[in-house]
């Protein structure tokens, strides 16, 4: 279920305040600024989940009426969004989901690969005893996605289990400056494989991308640099010629 936004009366005098209510948990109340964190943190899911198309307008308005707000707040999210460059403000436009080239896409791969490949080898030097239990643990997670025949299920499980493996990995890296720029590079890897119009994407190859993980851990394990930085470059920068198979199956099937 959606987060319900609703404004509240305040008077005049004193600064407005909104509530957010979400399923299971009771109401809180929320200044302008907040109220726009949780519109932002509310839209982005959505876009990084494949909720929106590429290219596809975001209707100001109907976000407002949807959550019972005022246009500042949506506005303040949307701004966020953008300078994350998932949306597009064209003053005189309006918004629209950004829409990357195929060449964009690639070469945004290619340079995630090598940053993530770089954690990864620091994280293979400084990882601890306990880290390498809580990646086990996640990757036992991924192997019961495998056995489900549901591929939504697949794909969205994927998505959050893989981000938790790779999670793990930039804490083993005990570097906040790497794990800081690397999440927003995450939220744009997610946003690109879920707005390339395949349904249910990476769900078909759960079992490579398994084994690309098994590959990083035993590097890590193992202490091994080089290894582990070459084992990441290889499994992010592959997720180019995964995308391209699952567009090419989605479009022999039409």
């Amino acid at each position: 279920m959606t987060d319900q936004v609703r404004t509240q009366e305040s008077d005049p005098t004193r600064d407005r305040t909104d509530r957010v209510g979400t399923e299971g948990r009771a109401d809180v109340r929320l200044t302008g600024a907040r109220l726009s964190a949780v519109l932002y943190d509310t839209l982005k899911g959505r876009l990084l989940e494949g909720k929106y198309a590429a290219g596809e307008k975001i209707v100001v308005e109907s976000i407002r009426h949807e959550f019972g707000v005022s246009k500042q707040p949506v506005m303040d999210a949307l701004r966020r969004l953008s300078s994350d460059k998932l949306v597009d403000i064209v003053p005189q436009v309006g918004v629209q989901v950004v829409s990357y080239t195929r060449q964009e896409v690639e070469d945004f791969f290619t340079l995630f690969g090598g940053f993530e490949g770089t954690i990864a080898g620091v994280a293979a030097l400084r990882r601890t005893d306990a880290q390498l239990r809580d990646l086990d643990a996640v990757s036992a997670n991924v192997d019961g996605l495998i056995s489900s025949d549901d591929a939504a299920v697949r794909a969205h499980g994927y998505r959050v289990q893989n981000r938790e493996f790779h999670a793990v990995i930039h804490r083993m890296a005990h570097s906040r400056i790497m794990a800081e720029t690397s999440q927003r590079m995450w939220d744009l890897s997610d946003f690109l494989i879920n707005t390339t119009g395949v349904d249910n994407p990476l769900s078909s190859a759960l079992d490579d991308r398994q084994h690309d993980h098994r590959s990083i851990a035993e590097a890590i394990r193992a202490g091994n640099e080089r290894w582990a930085r070459e084992a990441m470059e290889h499994h992010i920068v592959g997720t180019v010629e995964v995308i391209r198979d699952e567009s090419r199956t989605r479009d022999l099937a039409v």
